[in-house]
């Protein structure tokens, strides 16, 4: 599984980043960014929970 970021929706408020800092960073621009990895096992829930916890639902992981 991969995470994804809504760069339309994002609004750069770094929840993503403090839930799941080995999946999302905060690019140059002040939005989330997804790191082009395959998620490993022991991330996995930590990154579902910042696809839940993104206020704008800007979040996929799939």
């Amino acid at each position: 599984m991969k995470g994804f970021v809504d760069k339309e929706a994002c609004i750069g408020c770094g929840m993503c980043t403090a839930i799941c800092p080995k999946v999302f960073i905060m690019d140059q621009d002040g939005l989330a960014k997804a790191k082009d990895i395959d998620i490993p096992e022991e991330d996995m829930e930590a990154a579902k929970d910042a696809e839940l916890q993104c206020p704008v639902e800007a979040i996929k992981v799939e």
